[in-house]
């Protein structure tokens, strides 16, 4: 019964590729292939919990396949099946297959209409990997795609600005999530020294054992997993994305941030909470969070003037109340609330269109406006006073450009001397001393290693940060990343021994990706001898297959699933130990800007308006 599991891995998998191969302009096949995946899934799905549930509901746990191994480190991926899994994955894919039939009637002779099917069908095999997975790491491939999904699909209407710029704003937010999820995989190796499964965390004896010995590693532990479930699902200080998220097709924002995706942060809560269940002052800190992040989201929600950014708030309003549920221990309750909470969002974004159009007309015929009085009590001025933040959405979008992200580009923008020739020399110079000292490493003290691990670290981070801020030349940034990757990886090496295999697993697919990408940014170069950095190009507009592989190869660089530079990711982490703070610090931070950085310039290179401008442009969203 366990192996049946992958099952539901493999259906929306090859639906995903049967699609890719059909050509773009066969709406009914590509629209059909998709539909009849999901029908196959939520039949099976059906049929496997009716099965289940009548063998008394056992715990199923199914070790899968085994992708590197050694003797301190084993990567494995694990599927996993308990009641949670019956709920969400069920609800997850009767509301898929609601979208999907809508879909095929909405999206009719778009122009992207097989690259919505296709982005459409990738996101539901990301979502079960997450549902139905049975560790961190599994768990992390499924959150991994997940937010490439959401980019591509925010950013769907390729030639326009706004949905390019909220899709970049989305991504940022759902990197600082995806860091943080990394960090506590890392710390969760250093406590169990094994790659943890789920179905272990729920041995209260094991768990507990470990908890008196490692109680700070256990609150660390949890908070990356709280700041990893609250980004995902929109918690404060983060609820802003939301709404830009909208900027797509209404059909993909019913199913991604109305219905399923903003509801994963609750699904890690509770697939985690047998690990943070005895730390009170996580559970106080997560219903605080869910609590004051409801009252926020429904006094926005109340005075917003588009219908799909009140239904944005009021799905925040609902998930912080699940956060709290399930910090309290009502699990049950989480569950029922989810299912209800999604199956309204997804109702209420698919008809929103057709409403506003009769509440438009209505108010047109009969409209007439109510009697107003200006009061000049506290309670007025209080009053007004929570009217006009909530207007502007409590400043959420201002609070993270200006103490999150704009100290780092501001920091970038000061190191452009890294991509001058006197830095590329100084550079190359540090480059090839490290590789020295790691050559003669057994003759070094080990608190100098830790030393020179610590200013490689921060090498690869300054270069990380001049490629964020780059606004000149996209070839610069792109070898900036390169270099930092280089340079993570000295620092690693320096700090701990690793074998040679393990960065030749990481670099493997970074190194071909650098060359491909390299010459695809040259091809650009030459149309129109222009890939600055400080507008955006439309080059997918002419150039599409170029575009594609230039994406390829920046997931590549970014150590997407598909590569083994992903397996590298890990296995580098475990060579940092877990009282190393700076160094753990540097090198999420570079992982994060390698991301941002990365993305940000295939945005600004083939996505948003073309050169040749064929439609006004809107700079702002309302």
């Amino acid at each position: 019964m366990p192996q049946l599991l992958q099952l539901f891995i493999w259906l929306p998998f090859i639906g995903f590729i049967t699609c890719m191969l059909v050509p773009g302009n066969k709406e009914k096949i590509i629209s059909g292939i998709t539909i009849t995946t999901i029908v196959l899934h939520v039949f099976g799905c059906s049929l496997f919990i009716i099965y289940w549930l009548m063998n008394n509901h056992p715990i199923l746990d199914s070790k899968h396949i085994v992708l590197y191994k050694s003797e301190s480190f084993e990567f494995f991926i694990d599927f996993y099946f308990d009641q949670i899994t019956a709920v969400f994955s069920f609800v997850g894919s009767f509301i898929t297959l609601l979208v999907a039939i809508f879909s095929k009637y909405y999206m009719h002779r778009e122009s992207g209409y097989k690259r919505f099917f296709a982005t459409f069908i990738l996101f539901f095999l990301a979502y079960n990997l997450i549902i139905f997975s049975g560790n961190f790491e599994t768990l992390f491939v499924g959150w991994e795609v997940l937010g490439l999904c959401s980019f591509l699909l925010i950013a769907f209407y390729r030639d326009r600005y706004l949905p390019v710029k909220n899709g970049l704003k989305v991504i940022s937010v759902y990197r600082l999530g995806d860091v943080c999820l990394m960090l506590a995989m890392w710390m969760c190796h250093h406590l169990f020294h094994e790659n943890i499964t789920f179905l272990k965390l729920n041995d209260f004896d094991f768990v507990s054992s470990h908890l008196t010995q490692h109680n700070s590693m256990f609150i660390f532990t949890a908070i990356m997993i709280l700041i990893a479930a609250a980004a995902k699902s929109a918690m404060l200080p983060f609820s802003s994305w939301l709404p830009r998220a909208m900027e797509g097709p209404t059909t993909s924002s019913a199913v991604f941030y109305g219905s399923l995706s903003v509801h994963v942060g609750a699904f890690l809560l509770l697939r985690t909470y047998p690990f943070w269940q005895d730390i009170t002052s996580v559970k106080i800190l997560i219903t605080l969070l869910g609590l004051s992040t409801s009252i926020i989201a429904a006094a926005i929600a109340k005075v917003q003037s588009t219908v799909k950014t009140q239904i944005a708030y009021s799905s925040i309003t609902q998930i912080g109340l699940i956060f709290a549920e399930i910090a309290l221990g009502f699990h049950t309750l989480a569950i029922i609330h989810f299912s209800g909470n999604a199956l309204l969002r997804t109702y209420q974004l698919l008809v929103s269109p057709s409403v506003l159009s009769y509440q438009i007309h209505n108010m047109f015929f009969n409209f007439s406006p109510k009697d107003h009085t200006t009061g000049t009590g506290i309670w007025q001025k209080l009053k007004n006073t929570i009217y006009v933040i909530s207007i502007k959405e409590w400043n959420l979008d201002l609070f993270q450009y200006k103490y999150l992200w704009m100290p780092f580009k501001l920091a970038g923008k000061q190191l452009k001397y890294f991509t001058g020739k006197v830095g590329i020399i100084t550079l190359a110079s540090f480059f090839l001393g490290g590789l020295y000292c790691l050559y003669i490493e057994e003759k070094i003290p080990t608190n100098i290693d830790y030393l020179l691990a610590i200013f490689f670290s921060m090498t690869a981070l300054l270069l990380v940060l001049t490629a964020f801020s780059e606004r000149g030349n996209a070839i610069k940034a792109w070898f900036s990343v390169i270099a930092a990757q280089c340079f993570i990886t000295l620092s690693v090496g320096l700090n701990d021994f690793m074998e040679m295999h393990k960065v030749v697993i990481y670099l493997s697919g970074i190194l071909v990706a650098a060359i491909i990408g390299f010459f695809c940014l040259l091809y650009i170069k030459r149309i129109d001898k222009d890939i600055a950095l400080n507008r955006f190009h439309g080059y997918s507009y002419e150039k599409p297959t170029v575009a594609f592989i230039f994406l390829l190869c920046c997931l590549a660089l970014l150590g997407f699933p598909f590569t083994p530079t992903f397996l590298g990711i890990d296995l580098l982490f475990t060579h940092i130990y877990k009282d190393q703070f700076i160094l753990i610090i540097t090198t999420s931070l570079s992982f994060i800007f390698i991301e941002l950085a990365i993305l940000r310039l295939y945005a600004r290179i083939f996505l948003g308006q073309h050169k040749k401008n064929f439609h006004p442009i809107a700079y702002r969203s309302s």
